[in-house]
């Protein structure tokens, strides 16, 4: 694929993935227009708008694999691979903000997601196992919290990069809000 025609369908990619996450319905001629290329364009690479966010979720997907797998969440020191996973999902939210619960309605893209949740858990125990996170828990509860303070940090401190996003997220997960004693 040439430089341009990748850009172009990065483009239409991100853009999709902003607009389809504020407006389920948006039209292909919007996020062609949004994206700055002909809607011709975009529909000799989608046929529908759900072929496009499926390529969406599969971007979206294919980046948090990376994410996941330059984390190193088996094999690093959990603080460290906390932090670099924590940096990249916030870069990976904020270029591609689409709900990944929407994922429900196509079967490859959600069973993959489920996947990826499954080693992020398994990541979250190994942490319980160290002793850096309460093992008295509810099961599922840090996953969940930690999935809520990515989600704040991505998508309403924007103006904080992903690193420094990542030091405020592990620091309070790891943490807590209160005051030292």
């Amino acid at each position: 694929m040439r430089a341009d025609a990748a850009r172009n369908i990065d483009a239409v990619l991100q853009t999709g993935a902003r607009l389809l996450a504020e407006d389920p319905s948006t039209s292909i001629a919007a996020i062609a227009a949004e994206a700055g290329v002909d809607r011709r364009t975009v529909y000799r690479r989608f046929a529908c708008r759900e072929t496009l966010r499926d390529a969406v979720f599969h971007t979206k997907l294919d980046a948090i694999q990376e994410v996941l797998t330059e984390s190193r969440l088996e094999s690093a020191p959990v603080a460290v691979a906390l932090h670099r996973f924590v940096e990249g999902i916030i870069g990976v939210v904020r270029q591609y903000p689409i709900d990944p619960e929407l994922m429900r309605d196509d079967a490859d893209s959600y069973q993959r997601m489920l996947g990826q949740r499954k080693k992020i858990a398994d990541f979250i125990q190994r942490a319980v196992d160290e002793g850096l996170i309460k093992s008295d828990l509810p099961e599922g509860m840090a996953a969940a919290l930690l999935q809520k303070i990515i989600a704040l940090f991505a998508r309403q401190y924007c103006h904080l990069s992903p690193a420094q996003a990542a030091d405020i997220v592990v620091d309070t997960f790891l943490n807590g809000i209160g005051k030292p004693e």
